[in-house]
């Protein structure tokens, strides 16, 4: 199977296609800096994926919080869970934990701005 993809690592944005059998690369073409062979590995093996969407405030409203490092894609979805359980403190400050290593990914939640009610 090939997979082609668009590197993201640098502004260049290198075309790459990756041959792969399973999950095993057996080729990665396109790639200018081993910068894009790296990107080019793990986005077919383990894809990452840092996430961003809001969190609902004690007292009403939402804040925009995010992951503080990337967690693996497939958990996107169940750590969307766990934030849409939360309520977030009233007097939350940019950058302050909202959860802790969410699901044991190692990432803590974070608020992206100031609560404003």
């Amino acid at each position: 199977m090939k997979r082609e993809l668009t590197c993201i690592v640098c502004p260049k944005g290198c075309q790459l296609t990756v041959e792969l059998e399973g999950k095993k690369i057996l080729s990665v073409e396109g790639y200018t800096c081993k910068r894009g062979l790296a990107y080019a590995e793990a986005e077919c093996t383990a894809p990452m994926r840092t996430l961003t969407t809001t969190a609902a405030v004690m007292g009403g409203g939402v804040v925009p919080v995010k992951t503080d490092r990337t967690i693996p894609k497939e958990m996107l979805f169940e750590c969307m869970k766990a934030i849409n359980e939360i309520r977030v403190p009233a007097d939350a400050k940019l950058g302050d934990v909202v959860i802790e290593n969410v699901l044991g990914t190692g990432a803590n939640v974070i608020t992206t701005r100031n609560v404003q009610l």
